[in-house]
């Protein structure tokens, strides 16, 4: 092993051993315990204190591992606090249902949802804070509006049409700097009681107490580790509660992308197990590299978009998987013309790769980030979707062989637009499709860069392998499952 690579390594594994040290010292104190509401499964997280009960909900597409962020420094402060999954989210067993445009189909359905976790939280003289991120702000300002044991509310990037001047009483809107639209929402729901109300500033009006607060340097993901929004959400209920407990507030968010930074770079040595057979790549002209990039991106949305695709109970999961056969079909089909065919997988290299990313990325995102192992119901979603990420990432693979940086910043753009024509040709039925983006980023920043380095042992069939099946997990447990 080379001094630079010594290097590198020591380096990853010091900042691999910090992000642990603060992520475990995050739940110092904490006990987590997981239960079931009738099908829902809930987490309790306890901590010394007997406090008031804090029910915490997640964003659409999100789960309740991703706001232990805020979960965490509540218990640590003495809250009894339950995070739970909405229905078709995270490990919940059953999928959404009901109209999603209308507040009387799924809207009601998950209403009565956060009602029952609500009721089966320990009973307490006080009343229930209500806490949640993105769609679920719009579910608890309803079940405030109905449930007589609902107390405080922390709204984090919220949109309601049901916030009105008079309710929800005490509420406390945390926006972040980079989300324009959202922050001005918050700013309004402020000026229902007080004309004059600027951001951090808290207006009354007889019972009403408002507060829109804007998050720094932070936008609709990050907000969930936004160190400012966190210490401002215990700070409101404290005052609520007229309590005076603190926690600590560790950068969490930072530790976890250094963790992942450290797992991704990791694997490089990971590959250096296997034995060196390189294949030497061979570069693709810039008018055959035009072809290759263009052909499936018009191609796969325009024979694919009309397909009427609602086999699987996720959305879009099915026309996605078409998609990606179409693309990465196309694809296979140019390379096999333009370029020499690489040599077959490497069977120890494709498994070791697949246990990494799987395993070892995927078990620490879950513990510290978001949801990432399947429950039953998703296993053949992830099946039916390999049968697309499958001839993708082997196209993908090949393509990005020895190619230089901006042809395979080229190739990954090309994705994202054809899945952008496919969304023009059917904004309606593939709207979903825009939640691909940054999944498919993370994707290539992440487990990409662990593809190229076992590409650079064993060739480009390997990664191409292990990941179309890695890229089948990732969207098969980040799509919603939903039933007409």
């Amino acid at each position: 092993m080379t001094p630079r690579l010594w290097l590198q390594t020591v380096l990853a594994l010091v900042v691999a051993a910090w992000a642990l040290w603060v992520l475990e010292g995050a739940r110092a104190g904490v006990t987590l315990t997981t239960l079931r509401v009738g099908p829902t499964p809930v987490t309790e997280y306890r901590g010394s204190g007997d406090g008031p009960a804090v029910v915490i909900a997640h964003g659409f597409a999100g789960s309740q591992e991703m706001m232990q962020g805020y979960a965490l420094p509540l218990a640590q402060a003495g809250y009894r606090v339950y995070t739970f999954d909405f229905e078709g989210h995270g490990a919940h067993p059953m999928p959404m249902s009901g109209d999603v445009s209308s507040v009387d189909g799924t809207t009601r359905r998950l209403v009565a949802q956060t009602r029952a976790v609500m009721e089966a939280a320990e009973p307490g003289p006080q009343p229930v804070a209500l806490l949640g991120h993105s769609m679920a702000t719009d579910v608890l300002v309803r079940v405030a509006a109905e449930a007589p044991n609902a107390g405080p509310l922390v709204l984090v990037s919220a949109f309601s049409r049901a916030i009105d001047a008079q309710h929800p009483q005490t509420l406390l809107l945390v926006t972040g700097a980079w989300e324009p639209g959202l922050a001005a929402f918050a700013l309004d729901a402020a000026r229902m009681v007080d004309p004059d109300a600027a951001d951090g500033q808290t207006v009354t009006a007889g019972e009403v107490s408002r507060q829109a607060l804007l998050a720094p340097h932070a936008e609709h993901v990050s907000i969930l580790h936004a160190r400012s929004a966190r210490q401002a959400a215990l700070d409101w209920l404290n005052r609520a509660y007229g309590r005076d407990t603190g926690a600590a507030i560790p950068p969490t968010g930072w530790a976890l992308l250094a963790l992942l930074a450290a797992i991704t770079a990791l694997a490089g040595l990971l590959a250096r197990l296997l034995p060196d057979q390189p294949e030497q790549p061979a570069r693709i002209p810039a008018r055959s590299f035009a072809m290759l990039t263009l052909t499936p991106m018009l191609a796969a949305p325009l024979i694919a978009a009309p397909v009427d695709t609602q086999l699987l109970p996720v959305l879009v999961a099915d026309y996605l998987a078409l998609h990606l056969a179409l693309y990465g079909g196309v694809q296979l089909a140019v390379l096999a013309w333009i370029k020499p065919r690489p040599a077959w997988p490497h069977a120890a290299g494709t498994l070791l790769l697949g246990i990494w990313a799987l395993l070892v990325f995927g078990l620490a995102l879950d513990r510290y980030g978001a949801h990432f192992l399947p429950n039953a119901p998703r296993l053949p979603i992830i099946a039916a979707l390999a049968l697309g990420t499958l001839p993708f990432m082997l196209a993908d693979a090949w393509a990005c062989h020895g190619a230089p940086l901006w042809q395979r910043l080229a190739a990954r753009a090309a994705l994202l637009a054809s899945l952008g024509i496919a969304v023009a040709l059917d904004f309606e039925g593939l709207f979903f499709l825009l939640m691909i983006a940054p999944v498919v980023v993370l994707f290539f920043l992440t487990f990409g860069t662990m593809g190229r380095a076992f590409a650079r042992r064993t060739g480009p069939a390997t990664p191409g392998l292990a990941l179309g099946l890695v890229l089948a997990w990732a969207l098969g447990v980040t799509f919603p499952l939903f039933a007409a």
